[in-house]
């Protein structure tokens, strides 16, 4: 597959197939990763890929080297590029960039034009998305290794939010959104007000990720992870972010109607009787791909 210095995506097979699983590796090691401009449009563009890709069934995502993600290039700040690589930008410099707005407006137009689109391209894809966070995941790296539906964390990586006792910024990215459903507002404001490190192991504790891991493995296990989540049913993942969505903004009355209704249409459809085939056969069930469009 196509990649770029920055990014690469492969193909990994499920039980010798032609490869179900898409790998995508973040690969700007010695500097952690930052979310750079340029890295976040090739992103967008491979995550494209793999939603039009109907041959592919999950997705992995990962870095190399000693971060996962540690947020805004930084270094570009106060220069042409300046507030241009999205995501918690603001800070240090607040005149007027060159076309005239702020470096908050500039940071905030891009975030809304770019990043914060990354993050929904992640929560809307159409496949299982697994984060293995192989490092530290720092300021608006939180909110991309959280943007998945299963989270593994190696045992070295950590989390740790800058944005506030640093910067003076909020958390973005979603980082706020995804921090206070998954610990609870008592937790989530103490690691955006103390700026402490969260461990892996802690963060499994706390539920923040589905497991920690040992380094070694975090590869193997993500893909194996990945590999389960692709014989799942095409709609499955959708149905099941969609479900918990609306649990979180719903009474328990209409939460019951929503999955009534949800039943209304999904028993009786192609997967639910192939799983009632397969339990009746006493087999695993074989559920059909995605279709175009």
């Amino acid at each position: 597959m196509n990649s770029s210095p920055a990014v690469r995506m492969e193909r990994h097979g499920n039980n010798g197939d032609s490869g179900e699983i898409a790998l995508i590796v973040l690969q700007d090691s010695a500097r952690m990763n930052p979310l750079g401009r340029p890295l976040q449009l090739r992103l967008r563009e491979l995550l494209a890929e793999v939603r039009e890709d109907t041959s592919l069934r999950a997705l992995v995502l990962t870095a190399e080297g000693r971060g996962f993600c540690v947020g805004a290039d930084l270094s570009s700040m106060g220069g042409a590029q300046g507030g241009a690589q999205g995501g918690a930008q603001g800070g240090a410099q607040g005149g007027a960039q060159a076309d005239g707005r702020t470096l908050g407006a500039q940071t905030a137009d891009n975030m809304q034009q770019l990043s914060n689109r990354l993050i929904l391209d992640l929560q809307q894809l159409p496949v299982p998305v697994v984060c293995a966070i192989n490092g530290a995941a720092a300021g608006a790296g939180v909110g991309l290794a959280l943007a998945g539906d299963v989270a593994l964390a190696a045992r070295s990586a950590y989390f740790y939010l800058p944005f506030l006792p640093r910067l003076g910024i909020v958390p973005d990215l979603g980082t706020t959104w995804f921090i206070e459903r998954r610990l609870g507002r008592a937790r989530a404001l103490g690691l955006s007000l103390l700026g402490d490190r969260l461990g892996a192991q802690q963060a499994a504790d706390w539920g923040l990720v589905w497991a920690c891991v040992d380094d070694e493995t975090l590869r193997e296990q993500a893909l194996a992870t990945a590999a389960r989540l692709a014989r799942l049913p095409a709609g499955a993942v959708l149905e099941a972010r969609r479900a918990l969505d609306h649990a979180a903004a719903s009474t328990l009355e209409q939460q019951l109607h929503y999955e009534a209704e949800r039943q209304r249409e999904l028993v009786g459809a192609p997967a639910f009787m192939e799983g009632v085939q397969a339990f009746m056969q006493k087999r695993e069930p074989v559920f059909a791909p995605r279709q175009p469009g």
